[in-house]
């Protein structure tokens, strides 16, 4: 309330009152109300990657920045690719009446509390927890959605799906005795296991370091929100791959995958969105359930440390069942997810066919990815109708009385939280 300076005529107000025998309440102003907000922060699942409808997003010097060019360093703050059709957007969240994209492709735990740029690979934005506080000042935080955990200090979605696909191309268009030239240099050709994509020592430090990020946003959140009222819901990860593919991407022309070089093949999943072997799509699972275990244990801790606070796991990892990548066989129409896709160059325009190219061509597509990560950083995300569904999943969990819920999709398209 305003503080009003004591005058005379106010003294002698205050004693005649006191006289009187029966107490009298006087009216006090009634502050302004803020407008009720929810919250996006966390990595590229949140922001919104691969939905497409990117929006400006004002970096580290206050400066805001559209698209800067398919050439630009990848460090550029567009590059958080902030999506209109992300999941927030896309809600429906009954008496929230502002929406804030705070998250970024790419994020990891260390961004929460600092600036991104300050570690190698990191865009040019504040911390997380300084464009909250920033947001706080206008608006009463009621809800928070957090996604984090699959990048990390240990390691990154971007890399495992990178590794993964790049076997796989490397295995279908070389020999096992070719030297494989990418910029990076020689790539293994064989499927991926679970050691590969993270070891039980990288999810147990990944899990401590995310638990550490989130613990300070509670922190923070609990010292800015207007009302001290706000529920946070900590989403996990769901697989854009199925745990096998459809029959009809199994072999081409008599090749499997099992084979030295099946280049029909690798051109037939490539275009159906889903360049990789058989054989890694278990532990690619299991490493999705990996970064499900780990969003929850650091939702139970935090729940113990914080017991007033209102914090609910959201776990998504069936909510694209029925409509991965490569399940149907009209793959990558009907998906979920966004196919893998390369530029040949960075020009813009997408390869969406390998068919008849030799190994050389595969080489100079593969490494524009490298060298440009904008190009490709799309796949293997949740597209525009997977944010849709992911939309709904947090629906269900911002009016949820459990403290945690799955959000299953159903073989008719229908969508579940219980």
């Amino acid at each position: 309330m305003p503080r009003f300076r004591r005058t005379a005529l106010a003294a002698g107000l205050t004693i005649a009152l006191a006289a009187l025998s029966t107490t009298v309440a006087l009216p006090v102003p009634a502050s302004a109300a803020l407008p009720t907000a929810a919250v996006a922060l966390g990595d590229s699942f949140i922001s919104g990657e691969g939905a497409g409808a990117y929006t400006p997003v004002v970096d580290a010097s206050g400066v805001t920045q559209g698209f800067p060019g398919w050439t630009a360093p990848n460090n550029n703050a567009f590059f958080c690719h902030r999506s209109a059709n992300a999941s927030l957007n896309q809600a429906n969240l009954p008496g929230i009446q502002n929406r804030f994209n705070l998250a970024c492709s790419g994020g990891q735990p260390y961004d929460i509390a600092n600036a991104s740029q300050s570690r190698a690979k990191g865009r040019t934005v504040a911390s997380q927890l300084d464009q909250l506080r920033a947001v706080a000042q206008t608006q009463d935080i009621d809800l928070v959605l957090i996604g984090l955990g699959s990048n990390n200090s240990s390691f990154t979605f971007g890399n495992v799906a990178e590794t993964c696909a790049n076997r796989f191309i490397a295995d279908a268009w070389t020999g096992w005795w070719e030297f494989w030239a990418y910029l990076n240099g020689p790539v293994e050709q064989k499927p991926c296991s679970d050691a590969d994509l993270a070891t039980a020592a990288q999810l147990s430090a990944a899990t401590a370091e995310t638990t550490a990020a989130v613990r300070q946003l509670l922190t923070t959140l609990d010292q800015v929100d207007a009302d001290g009222q706000h529920r946070v819901v900590f989403q996990d990860y769901t697989n854009p791959l199925p745990l096998d593919l459809n029959q009809q991407f199994h072999e081409e022309d008599g090749r499997d995958d099992t084979r030295d070089k099946f280049r029909d093949l690798g051109a037939e999943r490539y275009a159906a969105g889903c360049p990789i072997h058989r054989a890694s799509l278990a532990p690619g699972h299991r490493f999705s359930q990996g970064l499900g275990a780990l969003v929850k244990s650091a939702r139970d801790t935090l729940a113990a440390e914080f017991p007033g606070d209102d914090l609910v796991y959201l776990n998504v990892q069936q909510a694209f069942n029925g409509a991965r990548l490569c399940e149907q066989t009209t793959s990558p129409a009907g998906a979920l997810a966004t196919p893998i896709r390369l530029q040949d160059g960075a020009n813009g325009t997408f390869v969406t066919s390998l068919s008849g190219k030799d190994k050389i061509a595969i080489q100079r597509i593969a490494n524009t990815c490298v060298s440009y990560f904008q190009t490709c950083q799309e796949s293997w995300h949740p597209n525009a109708t997977g944010h849709q569904v992911l939309g709904q999943c947090l629906t269900g969990a911002a009016a949820t009385s459990a403290r945690s819920v799955n959000c299953v999709r159903a073989g008719n398209g229908t969508i579940t939280v219980s």
